[in-house]
């Protein structure tokens, strides 16, 4: 009979609630503590459960883990600070599960590598994205060489003006604590591509700009308000209004007096130092090359993906919702009598001088296409591991943060960026 495994969450945000939950439900797993600098945010995850999970403060962070005698710690912190808490719960004996992106930067990396490393411990990197019934069944074409050997891959990503206004309303609208959406956001993307080619970026070369959102561009395109924050602010459909979610009011609002973090920042206000609208053209080793595109200011949300070899094409167009309402980001956000249409995701492949195949047209699932509950259940080892290799693992997490550093690179210096460089700077192998 497997051990139950105890675990420890730092960083009790609104992305914590998905571990929280499944950890409570789990038979094999244990929810053993909470780490917060927020008092609050730790009470309402409790109250939520209905439990008594002691709570620590980050200065107490290695004194949790030999108090509690935890086995593996959940990191759900802002992105920065990831490399800090891995590092350490590597050193103290436990494995790691953190949310993705694996760290932000170099030094990051270089500093997680090195302590799994001395070591021994598991990291492992939340990429939900590869669980997906519609990714897998990608990843089970290409692998069966439905198309023969990939030549390129076309990826366009459109974030929409609820979901991708967030962003810039959070903490992650600072480059510097988030390495902005091409290491937040674009690393699932990356990720997924170089599971389904099965091998990673060696050159990369990006273009990219801050757009739509931010100060300056409010002020030309029309959309500048002198709000400082979303609630109380009106119809402004850039508002967020914390007092309309009572799970966001419990997180953020209820939270405020604590450390003053303010979860709904006014769009269009100083401050902004991340890209909206980005390309990335990666050539991975093997030869094929990525044709990638996001942009943050959407009237709809979805993503396209296209894959052209040597014996036809694969494409998968999947529509997540055909507009944006306002602020609100689910149906427990939603205005009264509001509900908004499933998503459907569409996979297409057509082999040389053959008419296309529909090899599905389905409703999208809920959390992620399902992505969400297989990655939890595999996570907490309440399923086997999946025969297609979702599980990823630091070198899964260091190839996909690997895309998106030498893409800001690129941005940065106006070059191509060989990932050997970055490497090099990490202390890896090439």
């Amino acid at each position: 009979m497997m051990a139950v495994r105890r675990h420890a969450i730092v960083g009790l945000g609104s992305r914590a609630q998905l571990f929280t939950r499944a950890l409570a439900a789990s038979p094999r797993a244990e929810l053993a503590a909470f780490c917060d600098h927020n008092e609050t945010r730790m009470r309402v995850h409790n109250d939520w459960l209905g439990t008594s999970v002691p709570g620590y403060r980050p200065a107490d962070f290695a004194a949790m883990l030999a108090k509690e005698r935890i086995d593996v710690v959940v990191v759900c912190t802002p992105d920065h600070t990831h490399a800090d808490y891995v590092v350490a719960a590597l050193e103290a004996g436990c494995d790691v599960v953190t949310e993705k992106p694996m760290t932000t930067d170099v030094d990051g990396a270089r500093r997680i590598l090195a302590a799994r490393r001395e070591t021994g411990g598991s990291v492992r990197v939340a990429f939900n994205y590869r669980y997906n019934p519609v990714h897998r069944r990608v990843r089970e074409l290409l692998a069966a060489g439905a198309i023969g050997e990939i030549g390129s891959v076309e990826f366009s990503w459109l974030l929409d003006t609820a979901h991708g206004a967030d962003y810039f309303r959070r903490w992650h609208r600072d480059k510097a604590g988030s390495g902005g959406l091409l290491v937040h956001k674009s690393g699932h993307h990356f990720d997924l591509v170089n599971w389904w080619l099965g091998s990673g970026p060696e050159t990369v070369f990006a273009l990219g700009r801050l757009f739509f959102y931010g100060d300056e561009n409010g002020r030309r395109h029309g959309r500048r308000t002198d709000y400082a924050r979303g609630t109380g602010a009106g119809d402004d459909p850039f508002a967020l209004d914390l007092e309309r979610s009572p799970r966001l009011r419990a997180l953020y609002r209820d939270a405020e007096a604590e450390d003053g973090y303010l979860r709904d920042q006014n769009v269009f206000a100083p401050g902004v130092t991340i890209e909206d609208e980005l390309s990335v053209l990666v050539r991975h080793h093997g030869g094929a090359v990525l044709n990638y595109h996001l942009h943050a200011y959407s009237p709809r949300e979805g993503y396209r993906v296209a894959f052209a070899g040597s014996e036809g094409r694969l494409e998968l167009d999947v529509r997540e919702n055909e507009h944006a309402i306002g602020a609100a980001k689910s149906v427990a956000d939603l205005p009264p009598g509001v509900v908004p249409e499933p998503g459907r995701a569409r996979l297409t492949l057509q082999r040389l001088w053959e008419p296309p195949e529909v090899v599905l047209d389905q409703a999208l699932g809920e959390g992620h296409g399902g992505g969400d509950e297989r990655m939890l259940a595999e996570l907490l080892g309440d399923a086997e591991p999946d025969p297609l290799g979702c599980a990823a693992d630091h070198e899964a997490g260091l190839q996909a943060l690997l895309t998106g550093l030498a893409a800001n690179r690129s941005l940065a210096t106006g070059r191509s960026v060989s990932v050997e460089e970055l490497l090099g700077e990490i202390g890896e192998p090439a």
